[in-house]
């Protein structure tokens, strides 16, 4: 615990020692930018603006409870199965089905949970809590929540690479970094041609160690996720950062906003969400799949793998170890908040209900299969019968 420092009224220290104290403190002051008396040893000083919003922490009378959901018995009832027939112990072909267990309330108090990742080693959760521009952790030994990053320019996805290095997505950064294991931070990409990225999403890391990204726009639209401003690159991209030469590349231009991906464990698809919905009726609700050539750095064979049902969207998605994809969804029917799984072929196989909207999810847990699912203003978990893939 850190002592706060305190200067005694009667104290027999020098008084140079609390003049001193004061110059310091105005140079760490002028240090980061802010302007005093609007000048600095006569020069005008430049001011800049807040590094995204920071938002008020979230007050209520009336906290949601953590734990098991309200109503839960075994086998919960918030997991629904695709497949209807005659009774069986569970859900039946759900593998959400994990015998004793319920769907958890493990965390809350956030404007709008996004981007989960499992560190294992120390066995925790990361992830944005993007108004409040932070990115939060949860231990998952002990439950005990506090802040890793604030600010975080307003992080959204989140992942780790094969080193054990976390990758983010910024939005007011318009940007994707890689915190190093010494705790610095690394810009991995900010600019395509010469321009800014519009405001990156989500990423994934292949085993070559490429870095794939989604660049929607949301990040740009005002000032409560991002900072507002006018879009530089013509089209809303999937991106492909070379592990070697550092060099970004379109994969995917054809998008009207991509938005969370994922990638098979055998690595040869990538799952990429289309929430277009969000800006016309129009256009997608679904999640496109893609023939995945890691060495060549491509995609082929675009298909439509899975359409959500409108005007619901799906934001995440995560694979687990026997090729199932599993997505959030939300902003639609209540009836639908949740998560989805589905067979490699696309097949639906059952419904994890949540009562807020969700957003994104991950596998963890020291077996791999605990799934946390962000929910809007809440983290929760469910152990499931599968393993996740760990390759978000």
């Amino acid at each position: 615990m850190t002592k706060p420092l305190t200067i005694p009224a009667n104290s027999s220290e020098p008084s140079l020692a609390r003049r001193t104290l004061l110059k310091g403190a105005a140079a760490a002051v002028a240090a980061t930018g802010i302007t005093m008396n609007g000048a600095l040893n006569g020069a005008l000083a430049a001011s800049v603006a807040p590094l995204g919003q920071t938002g008020a922490p979230t007050r209520s009378t009336a906290p949601l409870p953590l734990g098991p959901l309200p109503g839960s018995r075994y086998p919960d009832s918030h997991l629904e199965s695709a497949k209807k027939g005659p009774p069986t112990f569970g859900p039946s072909g759900f593998p959400a089905f994990a015998g004793t267990m319920a769907v958890e309330r493990v965390a809350t108090g956030f404007r709008w949970a996004e981007g989960p990742v499992y560190f294992a080693a120390g066995r925790y959760v990361l992830f944005s809590d993007i108004p409040n521009n932070r990115i939060m952790r949860f231990c998952e030994d002990d439950g005990h929540l506090s802040v890793y990053r604030q600010p975080s320019m307003n992080s959204n996805g989140n992942t780790i690479d094969r080193e054990g290095r976390l990758i983010t997505c910024e939005h007011s950064g318009r940007r994707v970094t890689r915190t190093e294991l010494d705790g610095s931070i690394t810009i991995i990409a900010d600019k395509y041609n010469g321009k800014r990225l519009n405001s990156p999403n989500d990423a994934v890391v292949t085993a070559d160690g490429a870095i794939w990204f989604t660049d929607p726009a949301y990040g740009i639209g005002g000032f409560y996720e991002g900072i507002k401003a006018d879009p530089e690159q013509d089209k809303k991209n999937v991106y492909r950062v070379d592990p070697k030469s550092g060099e970004v590349k379109i994969v995917v231009d054809d998008f009207v906003e991509p938005n969370g991906l994922a990638i098979s464990p055998d690595e040869k698809k990538l799952y990429v969400c289309d929430t277009g919905f969000t800006d016309g009726p129009d256009n997608p609700s679904h999640i496109r799949v893609f023939d995945l050539d890691v060495a060549a750095g491509k995609v082929s064979n675009s298909k439509v793998f899975a359409d959500m049902p409108k005007p619901g969207i799906t934001d995440g998605v995560r694979c687990d170890t026997e090729g199932r994809v599993w997505c959030s969804v939300g902003w639609g029917d209540p009836n639908e908040d949740g998560v989805r799984c589905y067979t490699a072929s696309g097949e639906l196989l059952g419904k994890i209900h949540i009562p807020e909207t969700v957003a994104n999810l991950c596998f963890g847990g020291q077996q791999r299969n605990r799934l946390y699912i962000c929910g809007s203003t809440s983290l929760y978990a469910v152990y499931t019968s599968v393993q996740g893939a760990m390759k978000p």
